[in-house]
């Protein structure tokens, strides 16, 4: 219990509450813990953390455009779907 706390003390944990879920979202999200063998807490631990590191789409944009320009990508759409189809006949 102490070293958790201490952990907590650390990493500056907090505590987030959310009101007003209705039982049926309350339901699934058990079944999901369920299923991954994680307490409720754990799971949605788990998924906020996750979440977290999701890139926006404008965001996810702006990398891909950053890629583009850092390699010189000159491939097109056109060269994309070429690809993918050659050998399908």
């Amino acid at each position: 219990m102490l070293a958790k706390c201490m952990q907590c003390l650390q990493n500056a944990c907090m505590n987030i509450t959310i009101r007003n879920v209705p039982q049926e979202v309350r339901d699934a999200l058990a079944k999901n813990a369920a299923r991954q063998g994680k307490s409720m807490q754990e799971y949605l631990r788990s998924e906020l953390v996750k979440l977290s590191r999701k890139m926006s789409s404008t965001e996810w944009v702006k990398a891909v455009e950053e890629m583009t320009a850092k390699y010189e990508t000159n491939i097109t759409d056109e060269d994309i779907l070429n690809a993918r189809d050659s050998g399908r006949e």
